[in-house]
């Protein structure tokens, strides 16, 4: 068992703590009984009074002998005897429970609406009748006067099942798109409707006419989003509570239709149930976190209950709330005992401190006053009158206490990095430089309380062959590495600095026209990289060619040259002189012309024979289209060019052509 206090409010969770399992032997429940605490103080005051997997929904009975709950897995529901604190029966059901009604005093009548759109009958011996309505029903209601079953759903209908007549009777058309829940006033038979937009319908069953609209969403908007209403409940002829998907609970009189009271539960989840509890005058609302039970007139909290799991329904034993009811009266004895003899509580608003703890900040003249409790070897005192003359005794404690904690943050990034006493072997340039970024990342982070700075490359498990292995050796000397460098570099600096005026900000407020002078410098930095990017860049050209030029001077060193001897076959000519002479008369461009036409194309001559190559470029259709077209404008052309030699050189000249040379005429007006 659990004791809370909430306000004041003794609260006692029954049922806290671990339960057995069903399949345990009698003779090892008690040994886990004797074993375990938790075991021992959990009080089981119905048998099995759980589900195996989840509850959906929980009622009791008109008379207050039993209480039935609806769950899963498998669907199933389970009646217990209040007067013998036992199990009664359990049915397995084909669907899971979307909501149920005990229609009778005792279990003998139940109703069953479940998810596949059935609606299933019971009798006192099981199973009696199932039927199904048109559209998937979310809630539905009795009406015992006339006998008829009010079922709401993803409908704007509002379908009737007569249990006396046995048949379905016209429905109510409402203005919304879908209904999710409704009620029935227990004075005046009012019929009230919740729909998914955030309106309430009211109805009178006997002419089965509209006789009003509420619009909760108006008085209950949260963040700009349209709610719907989750929950309803009547409380005598005239109030009602309105429950929605944000969060909100709208307490109205019927006569009006502005909300009396709105309660925010704040966790904004939908309201799962409402009641009412008239000896205390209290509402009692809950959503899937918390229930909270306060004061219908004026909203004060009078408690609250937040369990560990989710809540899906909440039913308040009738006739309760004062004294316990009659089969658990045994409770009222069990609580004064526990109230007779507390247990001390440590609360962590206060703070433990010895005699020796006293004497150091001078509160020794305290002992037995109301601001020491005293507790075993020491005294209770409030954490704030502890803190206060911790300041004063000690002054400069914070700055110690500051000091301290960066130097556990040093020491702790430290931890984190490979520990040798000298640099690795491979690519020592590279460890040295990532342990200096390291200090400056752990010093900043220390000084800024921002936590632990992020672990360095040295520390890092799957890095470590880089500083191990020579085939991750950094190669400085190669192109990339020589271009890439005067990048990096200048974005270590700009970071370093970066840090030094961020430092200084906060030593001093920073001077105006200092964001300018940044700005500048940044640009120059962007300019010296760029240089140096630059140089790099030509350096390496000029290397280049240089390597080139080597590499092409100790080729002809190793190269000699070896005289080539040709032998004229049988039957060919030599005539390699006379063509050569007679291809050095032709002119350069005479000779490609003759070439052009001809389709051929020779090779070089050597002094002693002669190998000719002939061989013809094959064109495109493309190509040839094009050439065929040039000519014919070529010859277009010539056909309409006209002859300007009967000009005279000396007439003809305009006005523009004096003092100026050829060339020069007119357009510049």
């Amino acid at each position: 068992m659990q004791i809370s206090s909430v306000n004041d409010v003794k609260i006692y969770n029954l049922s806290h703590g671990k339960s057995l399992p069903e399949w345990l032997s009698d003779r090892k429940k008690r040994q886990l009984q004797k074993q375990d605490v938790d075991i021992q103080r959990r009080i089981e005051l119905i048998q099995d009074f759980e589900m195996p997997t989840v509850c959906t929904s929980i009622k009791v009975t008109r008379d207050g002998q039993y209480i039935l709950a609806a769950g899963t897995y498998k669907p199933r529901v389970r009646c217990y005897d209040t007067y013998q604190l036992s199990l009664k029966f359990e049915r397995c059901l084909d669907s899971d429970v979307v909501a149920f009604d005990v229609l009778s005093d005792d279990y003998s009548k139940l109703v069953f609406l479940h998810c596949d759109r059935y609606v299933e009958f019971h009798s006192q011996h099981g199973h009696y009748y199932k039927t199904r309505i048109p559209k998937f029903g979310r809630d539905f209601s009795y009406h015992y006067p006339s006998c008829d079953l009010f079922f709401v759903g993803t409908s704007s209908e509002v379908y009737r099942l007569n249990l006396e007549q046995g048949r379905f009777l016209n429905s109510l058309q409402t203005d919304a798109v879908e209904n999710n829940v409704c009620d029935i006033n227990p004075v005046h038979h009012l019929f009230a409707a919740g729909s998914s937009e955030g309106r309430v319908e009211c109805w009178d069953p006997r002419v089965r006419n509209r006789v009003g609209k509420l619009d909760c969403a108006l008085s209950s908007l949260a963040e700009g989003s349209l709610p719907s209403i989750s929950a309803l409940k009547f409380n005598g002829s005239l109030g009602m509570a309105v429950g929605t998907s944000t969060g909100q609970v709208l307490l109205y009189d019927l006569r009006s239709n502005q909300p009396l009271l709105v309660k925010d539960h704040f966790y904004n989840l939908p309201i799962k149930s409402l009641n009412f509890h008239d000896p205390l005058n209290l509402v009692v609302s809950s959503d899937s976190k918390i229930i909270k039970m306060w004061n219908k007139d004026t909203g004060k909290l009078f408690s609250s209950i937040e369990p560990q799991a989710n809540l899906n329904d909440v039913c308040m034993y009738p006739n309760s709330g004062e004294d316990t009811p009659r089969w658990c009266s045994f409770l009222d004895s069990l609580t004064e005992e526990l109230e007779e003899s507390p247990e001390s509580t440590v609360y962590d608003d206060y703070k433990f401190v010895t005699r020796k703890d006293l004497e150091n900040l001078g509160l020794s003249h305290l002992v037995g006053s109301s601001l020491l409790r005293a507790y075993m070897h020491g005294y209770f005192m409030d954490i704030r009158l502890y803190h206060k003359v911790k300041t004063m005794a000690n002054p400069f404690a914070y700055e110690e206490y500051r000091k301290d904690k960066i130097r556990q943050k040093i020491e702790e990034s430290r931890t984190h990095r490979v520990q040798v006493k000298a640099l690795p072997k491979v690519n020592k340039e590279l460890a040295l430089k990532l342990m200096e970024e390291g200090d400056d990342e752990a010093e900043e982070a220390a000084r800024k309380k921002k936590g632990k700075a992020l672990p360095s490359l040295l520390g890092d498990d799957r890095f470590k062959v880089m500083f191990e292995n020579p085939d991750y050796q950094v190669d400085e000397q190669s192109e990339d590495f020589r271009l890439l460098n005067p990048i990096i570099s200048r974005v270590g600096q700009k970071r370093k600095k970066k840090l030094r005026l961020l430092a200084q900000q906060e030593d001093e407020e920073e001077p105006e026209g200092r964001g300018s002078s940044e700005e500048e410098s940044s640009d120059d930095d962007d300019k010296g990289w760029v240089e140096e990017v630059r140089e790099q860049r030509r350096l390496l050209w000029l290397e280049g060619k240089e390597r080139r030029r080597q590499e092409k001077k100790e080729a002809d060193r190793n190269t000699t040259i070896q005289p080539r001897f040709y032998q004229i076959k049988a039957g060919e000519e030599f005539r390699s002189f006379n063509d050569m002479a007679r291809k050095q008369k032709l002119q350069k461009y005479d000779r490609l012309k003759v070439e052009e036409r001809s389709g051929t194309s020779s090779t070089a001559d050597t002094a002693v024979g002669s190998k000719q190559l002939t061989f013809t470029l094959k064109k495109s259709e493309q190509q040839r289209k094009q050439q065929q077209a040039e000519r014919e404008h070529h010859e277009e052309r010539k056909k309409l060019r006209r002859s300007a030699g009967h000009l005279s050189s000396s007439r003809g000249r305009g006005r523009g052509w004096a003092g100026r040379g050829r060339g020069r005429g007119r357009g510049r007006h």
